[in-house]
């Protein structure tokens, strides 16, 4: 593989499925700079030259492809902004595969703050999977995702967006604006544990008629960690929008949720739902009756609801 040390490989690997060099587009961004980047004939990679990030451009008519881009922190003490701006043409299926790690050992923070902004064109769908996670005895681990979307005309985005693991504190952001027939789906899952504060903000505004938006969130926190959620659907036209938020609280973990709705139309069809409870004794229970302890039995149910 690259020039990564064991602990690299495998947050690389957790992060983004990569273990060896992949096929395709891809760009490999370790400890601040690029360590590795491709371009395939119908998606062109290539790095910003005011700010630091990279432009990512996809030809229209691609279909089936899949750019790799994930981001590795190994070096103590390193804060860093990056710029990802994904242009999509029209009639398109692709698969962004994104992702941070974080490995702290030293006294400072690292903090990576990843702002991705999507341009997707008409009649074209986009996979989105980020997943994050922090390891190490050191500092903080901090990772602040920015996303933004705008959908044009009959596309189709899918996130997939996870918190997997040690990651100390987080400020998720993810906006979307989606023209006529667009659709959404956000699907994402959160972690917490110790000491750990989450704070995830989601709002997609239903410009176009007939677009859609359905937002799942599932939640777990741990120990004394913190999760606040809020997720705001503007319907301003013929739409509709569906926000989901299911968390699992547990010790002396803390919870907020917050959805909101807002129709500027009498033909924007909107509904929320939010549930917050602890695991059933039931459950775990059963669990135990098969030969688990009860931290084992916690275990399979979390991951269970996480899947």
């Amino acid at each position: 593989m690259m020039d990564l040390d064991k602990i690299e490989r495998d947050l690389m690997r957790d992060v983004s499925g990569v273990t060896g060099i992949p096929a395709g587009a891809y760009n490999f961004r370790v400890n601040g700079k690029s360590i590795g980047r491709n371009s395939s004939p119908n998606i062109d990679i290539s790095p910003k030259t005011d700010k630091s990030g990279i432009d990512i451009h996809v030809q229209s008519g691609t279909k089936g492809e899949i750019a790799h881009i994930p981001v590795i922190i190994s070096a103590s003490g390193l804060k860093e902004a990056v710029y990802n701006d994904f242009y999509i043409g029209d009639n398109c299926e692709v698969t962004i595969i994104a992702g941070c790690g974080i490995y702290n050992c030293g006294v400072n923070d690292s903090v990576h703050d990843g702002i991705h902004t999507f341009y997707i064109g008409k009649n074209s769908t986009v996979y989105y999977i980020e997943k994050h996670c922090g390891i190490g005895p050191g500092a903080g681990k901090i990772l602040n995702p920015t996303t933004k979307l705008f959908l044009g005309n009959n596309s189709r985005a899918e996130l997939l967006m996870e918190q997997i693991k040690g990651v100390d504190s987080s400020n998720r952001i993810t906006e979307a604006e989606l023209d006529q027939n667009a659709q959404i789906v956000v699907k994402e899952k959160l972690f917490t544990h110790g000491k750990q504060h989450a704070n995830s903000a989601i709002k997609v505004t239903l410009l176009g008629k007939n677009s859609t938006a359905d937002i799942v969130s599932r939640a777990v926190a741990q120990d004394i960690s913190v999760q606040n959620f809020s997720s705001h659907i503007i319907g301003t036209t013929k739409c509709r929008g569906h926000s989901e938020c299911d968390a699992i609280i547990m010790d002396q973990a803390k919870v907020n949720a917050e959805p909101a709705l807002e129709a500027q139309n009498v033909d924007a069809e909107l509904i929320h739902e939010a549930a917050i409870g602890k695991i059933a004794n039931e459950q775990l229970l059963k669990l135990m009756t098969l030969g688990l302890t009860r931290r084992q039995a916690e275990s399979q149910i979390i991951n269970g609801f996480l899947k």
